[in-house]
This record gives structure tokens, C-alpha cells and sequence, in this order.
């Protein structure tokens, strides 16, 4: 599995997290929410440092990663994290 963001979200990112070169941003499978996924668990975000790290992507010196324990929740697909220029947000898919 990888980690795909496009530059709008990895903008996005940036500017509303106050992301710089050298953080981390984890995506994490938490309970309750919706998905096409898994049913019953939603995608979160927080900005911490890997503990166990399960798969990773770099972009502008910034690190986009998800911990081992995390990635039973993406059934083995990719993460691509786009930009929804109507809400004004990142959206997740899994392909």
C-alpha cells in the first residue's frame, strides 16, 4: 500500500496544520464516522511522530505516514488524499 496526496491537499495541509519540513502528519483508522472501507470506522488525522511506522510518503519535507497497527483498515489498497474545491477540504480514497 502507498500514500498519494496531491498538491492541493498537501497545501492544505500546510497551511491549516501550520506544517513545516520535519513534521508528521498520521492518518489513523478511528471508530464511528463512515467509510467505503470499513464499516463502522472513519479516517483520522493528527500531527505526532511515528511510533511503529507502517508506510510513509514525503512531500516538501513534510511526512504523510499511517502506523503497522493502522493499515488493516485500508484492505491493503492505497490511500489518495485529494482536494474537494467545493467543500474546501481533503477528501480520502482508496483504491
Amino acid at each position: 500500500m502507498n500514500i498519494h496526496i496531491n498538491d492541493k491537499a498537501h497545501a492544505w495541509y500546510k497551511e491549516e496544520l501550520d506544517l513545516k519540513s520535519g513534521d508528521y502528519l498520521r492518518f489513523f483508522a478511528r471508530y464511528g464516522g463512515s467509510s467505503t472501507v470499513q464499516k463502522g470506522f472513519s479516517l483520522g488525522i493528527s500531527n505526532e511522530e511515528p511510533h511503529d511506522l507502517g508506510v510513509e510518503t514525503t512531500k516538501d519535507g513534510i511526512h504523510y505516514y499511517i502506523e503497522k497497527k493502522d493499515l488493516w483498515y485500508f484492505d491493503d489498497k492505497d490511500l489518495f488524499v485529494e482536494f474537494n474545491e467545493k467543500a474546501e477540504e481533503p477528501v480520502f480514497k482508496h483504491e
